[in-house]
């Protein structure tokens, strides 16, 4: 009998850049970490709104 091994999909640890509506007349705010699955945070990351937040900490700072 073949059995298909079903992988759990993992949560990433994001972070808000632009507060974003989450449900219930809640919102985010900008900083606040999220757990997300990649199917959740997919169209906010494309939007500008978040970005997963092991990016934005090897991000080097911009010169001000």
């Amino acid at each position: 009998m073949c059995m298909e091994i079903l992988h759990m999909p993992t949560r990433q640890t994001y972070t808000v850049l632009i507060p974003f509506p989450t449900g219930a007349g809640h919102w985010s705010t900008a900083g606040q970490e999220l757990e997300l699955l990649d199917v959740e945070a997919s169209a906010l990351r494309t939007a500008g709104r978040l970005e997963l937040t092991s990016v934005l900490n090897t991000t080097p700072k911009k010169a001000e």
